[in-house]
């Protein structure tokens, strides 16, 4: 039995979720999103909530019971709040700016690095913080993943593009390695 798949998903008000054969679709103040269900899982509607249920006892219907219940609750969060997350550069030199739809950022390489949000992601930039923000969670967290890639932060000097509140584990450099000779 999965915990996880169990537990019923309330509708809050405002939000309208209809089963449509193998579709879930999730109707929000936000938008809206489309998810498949998996052959294997039953989904259905009870006073106010959502519930999973296996169809069958096999190993593929427990292993994605819990996977499609999370989610569709994903899906509702996201068209009732929307997700968001906010990178942090840090570096002399380094800066982001918006040139229309296109992310343009400075990260110290001879050329500046262009980025391109995908469909309903928001991108924007404010001081030394870019916000990523949209209701599909997946996809916010593979835009800001993709940025984040373009400059790590490195551990000697703390350069880079990191999330906010991201810990960076600094080292030691050659300085104080030379020293102990």
């Amino acid at each position: 039995m999965s915990k996880i798949g169990k537990k019923p998903i309330v509708i809050p008000d405002g939000t309208e979720i209809k089963i449509d054969g193998r579709e879930i679709e999730v109707k929000g103040k936000s938008g809206a999103l489309v998810l498949p269900i998996p052959s294997f899982i039953k989904a259905e509607i009870k006073d106010k909530e959502l519930i999973f249920s296996p169809e069958n006892n096999s190993k593929q219907a427990r292993a994605n019971w819990g996977t499609i219940r999370s989610l569709t609750n994903n899906a509702v969060i996201g068209v009732m709040k929307g997700f968001q997350k906010t990178l942090e550069i840090e570096g002399v030199g380094y800066r982001a700016v918006m040139e229309g739809d296109t992310l343009v950022l400075s990260l110290g390489y001879s050329h500046p690095v262009k980025f391109i949000a995908p469909e309903g992601v928001k991108v924007s930039v404010a001081k030394n913080t870019i916000n990523i923000a949209g209701i599909n969670k997946d996809a916010v967290g593979k835009a800001a993943a993709k940025i984040r890639a373009f400059k790590k932060v490195e551990p000697y000097k703390g350069k880079g593009i990191k999330y906010q509140g991201e810990i960076v584990r600094r080292k030691v450099g050659k300085k104080v390695a030379g020293a102990t000779k």
